[in-house]
């Protein structure tokens, strides 16, 4: 048996792995191509193309690409319309998969997409091609698995593979030690991002909201783990103008320990938010951008979502702070800490809400996601 899988980045290519030997489990003579990174790899698939063409990010990047990007896609569907796969399934990258799923399933090639495209946040419109252009939508939250079911397509809700992932990771006290922490101080992380963009908007401010906790609490430490060598390079130009040159601590990578061995996190709005949330640490998001791109933001998505941040999304309510674009100042933003730093109570409270969440994520994702596609296989041949 033979199938097709197209990862574009990799968040992908871990999901696609885990996928895939979840289906080998249960098809020992599993046949796998397509475009995976080396964790696909390793599972057996044979890549069409190196997965990094395929790994854009940004709008305008994206549109850069274009010329090299659709004649790739166009050569994978004319490959797969050739010598049909039992199934096809795109992970993440929608713009680039949903669009050959559309083709295929016309051919009568079974589809499936697995992580939602964030259509029920913005850009809405597109929700009958997806419909269309597929057979089986794989979910990582349960609030996308409600909205796919109201327009009719058949979806499966599997948990998201971080609260496996994360559940091993350290206690504070076993972080601390592997950071060569003090048990007893208290410290607060600063994640900034992990994009050029987002340090731009937010490295600055982070660092003044430290100095404001600083007049307030001299004692506090100050950790910020650093995504990359761009971002640590954006963040260090920053901190070099600033007082506190040798009072936050930058540490390459392991923004996980360090969260894990800090009271409070800052950061900003995107999957760090479920990581925080997975290692049950207090949290305040942010995020900041031009006043233009805010703008049109606001209008595409004000309409259908109250919330950015993962843990409120989950909630369907404000479990913890959000202070975006011109609410995001150094003094909202400490106030918003120290309301952590300093109430017990509320952390105990946020804490159990995460513990509750982090459940119900998880879910044995890669078996989960195996079980459904495997029966779409063994169902009725999808019709053109």
């Amino acid at each position: 048996m033979r199938i097709a899988i197209i990862a574009g980045e990799a968040s992908g290519d871990l999901l696609g792995a885990g996928l895939i030997r979840s289906l080998r489990s249960r098809f020992p003579e599993l046949e796998v191509e397509g475009i995976g990174g080396p964790q696909m790899e390793s599972e057996g698939c044979k890549s069409y193309y190196p997965m990094e063409r395929l790994s854009v990010i940004g709008l305008f990047e994206a549109f850069g690409r274009l010329p090299e990007l659709i004649p790739v896609r166009a050569r994978i569907v004319k490959q797969l319309l050739k010598d049909p796969p039992v199934v096809f399934i795109g992970v993440d990258a929608p713009d680039f998969n949903l669009s050959i799923a559309r083709k295929l399933k016309a051919a009568g090639i079974k589809t499936v997409h697995y992580v939602s495209p964030s259509v029920w946040a913005w850009r809405r419109y597109r929700i009958r091609k997806i419909v269309k252009s597929l057979d089986l939508m794989l979910v990582l939250f349960p609030f996308e698995a409600d909205f796919y079911r109201k327009h009719g397509l058949c979806v499966e809700f599997v948990g998201h593979p971080l609260a496996e992932v994360i559940a091993d990771c350290p206690s504070q006290s076993v972080a601390r030690q592997a950071l060569n922490l003090p048990a007893q101080a208290q410290y607060v992380a600063l994640l900034p991002g992990s994009r050029s963009s987002e340090v731009r908007h937010l490295g600055q401010c982070m660092i003044e909201t430290a100095q404001w906790l600083l007049e307030r609490r001299p004692t506090l430490q100050f950790l910020a783990p650093m995504a990359n060598t761009q971002v640590r390079y954006q963040f260090q130009q920053f901190l070099d103008k600033s007082p506190l040159r040798k009072k936050i601590r930058l540490i390459d990578g392991s923004a996980r320990q360090v969260m894990a061995a800090s009271d409070v996190v800052l950061l900003a709005s995107g999957t760090a938010s479920l990581e925080a949330m997975l290692l049950n640490r207090p949290m305040v998001v942010t995020y900041r951008t031009t006043r233009l791109s805010y703008a049109i933001l606001r209008r595409v998505v004000g309409a259908n979502i109250s919330y950015v941040g993962l843990p409120n999304l989950l909630a369907g309510r404000e479990l913890v702070p959000e202070l975006l674009q011109d609410q995001a100042t150094p003094a909202r933003l400490g106030a918003a800490l120290l309301t952590f730093l300093e109430q017990p109570g509320n952390v105990e409270r946020v804490q159990g809400e995460f513990e509750r969440l982090g459940r119900q994520l998880k879910r044995g994702a890669s078996e989960r996601a195996a079980e459904a596609v495997a029966q779409l296989i063994s169902g009725p041949t999808s019709g053109r």
